[in-house]
């Protein structure tokens, strides 16, 4: 039994859906989940990937799982995620919104339409679609938790990936008002993540960046599994009376 002294932070009969839950940081969610004990749906572009992981943590967790191919900028195709969500599974409590993209340019001069809208759609559009398809079931049910994942380039802007931290600035926003919009019954949340060894670094100066990280308050990149604890406090029940918050998870980097 637990102690009611201590924080909930059990997903025991909870289910959660995890977007860009395939790969990186919402693989290590997607299994932090399962092993806390909720049911879990992963989607991402890659039908064959979610499908590979799901059977992993229900062989790994006895967990329910299931993968679902979702391309989360286009805006049917996330209609048809949350409809198969519910009628596979009757409900979803706790709902992540981690897919993003981030596309490298040489200027930003060169940055064309399509990037640029391809980036918001994925980065920013996909949040607020999903998230009020969600949130209103949420709220007509027993409620849930969202968590969104933006980036501390929301706050702390460079040149590099311009559009993306712009998009990922927006996903602050939406999590306000979309706290207050469904509260009370919804809570809804921010990680905004620092520079963390998943997929997307592979596009980085790693030389570089690995000598920027010595001036951080740990001194090193994130590992994906990094994220699990933080993300499984919003989700849970450890984290009640906390909505419409942004958290920085990026090893206490210091900014001028």
């Amino acid at each position: 039994m637990t102690d009611p002294a201590l924080p909930n932070f059990s997903l025991e009969g909870k289910v959660a859906l995890i977007t860009g839950g395939s790969r990186g940081l919402g693989q290590a969610m997607s299994r932090g989940f399962a092993a806390a004990g909720a049911e879990v749906i992963v989607a991402s572009r890659k039908a064959e990937n979610c499908e590979k992981l799901a059977n992993e943590l229900t062989e790994k967790y006895g967990r329910r799982a299931l993968g679902i191919g979702c391309h989360v900028g286009k805006w049917d195709d996330l209609k048809n995620l949350a409809d198969v969500a519910y009628s596979e599974f009757g409900r979803v409590d706790v709902l992540v919104n981690n897919a993003g993209v981030a596309v490298p340019y040489d200027s930003l001069e060169s940055i064309t339409e399509e990037l640029y809208d391809k980036t918001l759609d994925v980065n920013l559009k996909s949040v607020f679609r999903l998230s009020t398809l969600i949130a209103k079931r949420m709220s007509e049910g027993a409620g849930g938790s969202i968590l969104n994942i933006s980036s501390i380039g929301a706050i702390h802007p460079t040149p590099i990936a311009m559009p993306y931290v712009a998009a990922k600035a927006g996903v602050l926003n939406l999590t306000q008002s979309l706290a207050r919009a469904y509260g009370p019954k919804v809570r809804v949340n921010c990680i905004m993540a620092g520079r963390f060894r998943t997929d997307i670094s592979k596009a980085w100066d790693m030389e570089q960046v690995l000598e920027e990280v010595k001036g951080t308050t740990l001194q090193r990149l994130g590992e994906p599994e990094d994220v699990v604890g933080a993300a499984l406090f919003f989700a849970s029940d450890a984290s009640s009376y906390v909505s419409a918050a942004s958290l920085k998870v990026d090893g206490g980097e210091v900014y001028p």
